[in-house]
C-alpha cells in the first residue's frame, strides 16, 4: 500500500507540475490571442475571450492602403530564408572539416568559436554600423543576412560538430575505399545521416531575424525596409501610438511561419532522438 500510495503522491505532484508549466506558457499567449481579436485599441480593456471579437484589426493589416504590414511580412521572410540556408550550408562545410579532419589551427578555431558564441551581436553594435556604412549596406537587407549568418555560425558549427562526432568513422572509410571523395562522402553518406541537427540549426537560424529588433532597428532605415520587429514597434512608437491590439495582431501572425517550419521539420526531431537512443 504504502509503495502504492507513493506512486500516486509522485504521478499528482508530476501532473501538477506539468499542468503549472502549461499555464504559465499558455497564458500570455492566449492572453494576446484574444487581445487581437478585441474592438478597442487599449490592451486595458481587453481579455482573453473578447465578448465582441472582431477581424478588424487583421482586415488592417492586409490593407496595404493604411499599412505597411505586409511589405514587413515579406522582408522578414526574405531574411530568414536566405539567412537560413546560408546558414546551414556554411556550417555543415564548418563543422564537418573540424569533424573530421585535423589541420594546424583546429583546436585554436574551436576555442576561437566557442569565445565567440558568448559574445552577442549586440555587443558588436557599433563595428557593425561603421563596417555597414563603410561598405554601403546601410538600409539594406543583405548586411542584416551576412550579420545574422556569421553570428550563427559559431554556435551552431559546435552544435553541429558535436552531433557529426557520433556518426561512426568506419561509414568515411569504407565509402573511401569504394572510390567516394571528400565531397561525396560529405553530401551522401554524412549529410543524409545529419538530418536532425541540420533541422535544428535551419529552425535556429530561420527563428532569429523574426525576433531579433535591436540590429535591424540599427541598419535599417526605411520604412519599406522595416523587418516584422521594427515596423510593430513602430505601430505603438509613433507619436499618440496607441494601437496596442493591432500589435498584438501582427504578433500573433509572426508565429505562423515558425509553426509551419517547426511542423515540416518535426519528423526530423524525432528521429534525432530515437538515434540519439540507439547509438547511447
Amino acid at each position: 500500500m504504502n509503495t502504492k500510495r507513493h506512486k500516486i503522491v509522485r504521478l499528482t505532484l508530476s501532473y501538477f507540475v506539468i499542468i503549472t508549466m502549461i499555464a504559465i506558457i499558455l497564458y500570455p499567449v492566449l492572453w494576446i490571442v484574444g487581445s487581437s481579436f478585441n474592438p478597442g485599441n487599449s490592451l486595458s480593456g481587453s481579455s482573453m475571450f473578447p465578448k465582441e471579437a472582431t477581424l478588424k484589426h487583421y482586415k488592417e493589416l492586409f490593407d496595404l492602403q493604411s499599412s505597411d504590414y505586409l511589405i514587413w511580412y515579406w522582408n522578414t521572410l526574405k531574411i530568414c530564408i536566405v539567412t537560413m540556408a546560408l546558414s546551414v550550408t556554411l556550417v555543415s562545410f564548418t563543422a564537418y572539416s573540424f569533424s573530421r579532419y585535423r589541420f594546424v589551427g583546429r583546436k585554436n578555431g574551436l576555442m576561437t568559436f566557442l569565445i565567440l558564441q558568448m559574445i552577442p551581436n549586440f555587443a558588436a553594435l557599433i563595428a557593425i554600423y561603421v563596417l555597414a556604412a563603410l561598405t554601403n549596406l546601410l538600409d539594406t537587407h543583405l548586411a542584416l543576412i551576412l550579420v545574422y549568418t556569421g553570428g550563427a555560425i559559431p554556435m551552431n558549427t559546435y552544435l553541429m560538430k558535436g552531433y557529426l562526432d557520433t556518426i561512426p568513422r568506419e561509414l568515411d572509410e569504407s565509402a573511401r575505399m569504394d572510390g567516394a571523395g571528400h565531397l561525396r562522402i560529405f553530401w551522401q553518406v554524412i549529410m543524409p545521416l545529419a538530418k536532425p541537427i541540420i533541422a535544428v540549426v535551419a529552425l535556429f537560424t530561420f527563428i532569429t531575424p523574426f525576433t531579433d529588433f535591436i540590429l535591424a532597428r540599427i541598419l535599417l532605415r526605411s520604412e519599406e525596409n522595416y523587418t516584422l520587429a521594427v515596423g510593430l514597434y513602430q505601430i505603438v512608437a509613433k507619436q499618440f501610438g496607441n494601437e496596442f491590439t493591432l500589435f498584438a495582431a501582427g504578433s500573433v501572425l509572426i508565429a505562423i511561419p515558425i509553426s509551419i517550419l517547426f511542423l515540416a521539420l518535426q519528423r526530423y526531431f524525432v528521429t534525432g532522438l530515437t538515434a540519439g537512443g540507439i547509438k547511447g
